[in-house]
């Protein structure tokens, strides 16, 4: 089965930068396209970024384009989620979970259709 765990999270000031990464183990990875999700306090789950399994096809929310970069390293079982610009908006914790994501797809990762979820990562922009 796969099992995913973040990485990364921590406080940072607004207009900083994180970086997270989530890794797999007891699979390869690069037969999996992954999300970055994120649950912030009192609000439902939703979806960021995905990155197919090939990385030539990746989508985002609309309220990180420009500022949340996706990428991933199948040779080192990675993906990863670069964060610039952060806001206080963003805090939330964090999960990457297998989701279908390709040029097919528009829009964030859906929720209702990842699966095997991280425990995830905590991520907090506050002055």
């Amino acid at each position: 089965q796969l099992q995913l765990v973040e990485s990364g999270g921590g406080l940072v000031q607004p207009g900083g930068s994180l970086r997270l990464s989530c890794a797999a183990s007891g699979f390869s990875l690069e037969y999996y396209a992954i999300g970055w999700f994120r649950q912030a306090p009192g609000k439902e789950r939703e979806g960021v970024s995905c990155i197919s399994s090939s990385g030539g096809s990746t989508n985002y929310a609309d309220s990180v384009k420009g500022r949340f970069t996706i990428s991933r390293d199948n040779a080192k079982n990675t993906v990863y989620l670069q964060m610039n610009s952060l806001k206080p908006e963003d805090t939330a914790v964090y999960y990457c979970a297998e989701v279908p994501c390709g040029p097919s797809f528009n829009g964030p990762p859906s929720v209702n259709a990842a699966d095997y979820w991280g425990q995830g990562t905590q991520v907090t922009v506050s002055s």
